[in-house]
């Protein structure tokens, strides 16, 4: 796949997306990634990416011919096209998850804009973009952060990108849950035991006690993770085991996952 990035500090981009595992994938030919600075694109000797909003107020605006120039050079086709999507970062957007990884992973093209200031002419969302994206509820400087998170969600579900695609199959929301705990040598640790199940050899326990404290961590920290999660029967019957070690008078784990899927 190829990935392209816009923005007015390509810096900022290039340093991180040059190490670690999107490098190995670049380097392997499993995906290509350009970044394009956004002042390249404008027409006048101060290189304006942004002008004053219209109706007054404060901060500036991002204009829309720059960036329409820029999608014009890498040859991006139609809002929606398919095998791409050109996705605006956007505190408006909608929150981006390990869905919206896989879906942009199995792409021939994807390009991130990143903006700035106040925020983007209004045009750039209904014309250009296919889709506006967030990574949450909080505010950020600028797009490029965001759109590292991205290239690296995405990256890494690429196909032969971490090496065992089994890695990616365990991660954490990759079927909706949070991640079990992990351990590692010594067995003991400054009195703290790795719990016996992981010694035992036994595959078929590690990976029932795996499931369940899976289970265990999505209903403590994100239960409304449960109301999208695809639960097998055996499932339903860790979640039951766990319900019924929780200290008398507390809620059980159904009554938990009861209260969120009925909100």
């Amino acid at each position: 796949m190829r990935i392209d990035l816009v923005s007015i500090f390509p810096r900022l981009l290039e340093a991180p997306l040059s190490d670690g595992i999107v490098q190995r994938a670049r380097e392997a030919g499993l995906v290509e990634i350009r970044v394009h600075d956004l002042r390249d694109f404008t027409d006048d000797r101060h290189r304006s990416v942004d002008d004053a909003p219209f109706g007054g107020g404060p901060g500036m605006v991002m204009k829309p011919e720059p960036i329409a120039r820029a999608l014009e050079s890498i040859r991006v086709g139609a809002p929606g096209a398919d095998g791409e999507a050109v996705v605006l970062l956007s505190p408006r957007g909608r929150r981006f998850d390990q869905q919206a990884a896989a879906r942009y992973a199995r792409l021939e093209r994807l390009v991130l804009l990143c903006g700035r200031y106040e925020g983007i002419d209004e045009r750039v969302a209904e014309q250009l973009a296919s889709e506006e994206l967030s990574l949450g509820d909080f505010v950020l400087t600028g797009g490029e952060t965001a759109a590292l998170a991205v290239v690296e969600a995405t990256v890494r579900l690429v196909p032969g990108a971490l090496g065992d695609d089994g890695s990616a199959e365990e991660d954490s929301f990759a079927d909706g849950l949070l991640d079990w705990p992990h351990y590692t040598r010594p067995a003991e640790w400054r009195g703290h035991p790795v719990p016996p199940v992981l010694l035992s050899g036994d595959h078929g326990r590690v990976r029932r006690w795996r499931r369940k404290q899976a289970l265990r961590a999505t209903l403590e920290r994100r239960p409304e993770l449960l109301a999208g999660a695809r639960l097998s029967a055996e499932d339903e019957a860790l979640l039951r085991e766990i319900e019924d070690e929780a200290p008398a008078g507390g809620a059980g784990a159904l009554d938990k996952k009861a209260a969120v899927l009925h909100k």
